[in-house]
């Protein structure tokens, strides 16, 4: 296996494809994330690594996702570099669309003015949140890049799949 020429092939096609506007990319992936809630987060160190399918937020240029806990806290222990997919279903090939984000995940301090706010935007009540013990993880992922696959985009004369850097 050429894991080198494999590794390149995107880069290769990506550098001789139409590129949509920054502007127009970043809207259509704003876009693209309110109409869903849900993603895989993938999480990892030392050889371990977790995908877990979570509800998310985003809002304020980040995603948001409470959690009891569980083991994506074993790579975000001591890797806060995620990956988050959210992907439409598969219906065929000219009709592919799915969102890769690699960011940098942080743990929001329970109770602090951000948690506080993320709990308003979600209408979870203070009260309910405070009888918990102990009480919910909040994820903060800053997204730093990412890659869009969207059939759509062929449609108006682009390649299918845009990359963006937040």
């Amino acid at each position: 296996m050429d894991y080198k020429k494999a590794q390149n092939y995107r880069k290769e096609k990506t550098a001789a494809s139409v590129r949509m506007d920054v502007a127009a990319v970043k809207e259509k992936i704003e876009e693209y994330i309110s109409t869903n809630n849900t993603c895989a987060l993938a999480t990892g160190a030392d050889g371990f690594i977790r995908n877990t399918p979570i509800e998310y937020s985003y809002h304020d240029g980040c995603f948001w996702m409470f959690s009891e806990g569980g083991e994506k806290f074993i790579g975000l222990e001591k890797n806060p570099n995620v990956c988050i997919a959210i992907f439409d279903p598969y219906t065929g090939f000219g009709r592919l669309k799915g969102l890769q984000v690699m960011g940098t995940a942080s743990i929001v301090e329970p109770f602090s003015d951000e948690y506080n706010a993320h709990a308003a935007v979600k209408k979870i009540p203070l009260a309910a949140l405070q009888k918990l013990n102990p009480p919910m993880n909040l994820l903060k992922i800053q997204p730093v890049s990412a890659d869009f696959l969207n059939s759509d985009f062929k449609q108006d004369g682009f390649d299918a799949r845009q990359h963006f850097e937040f």
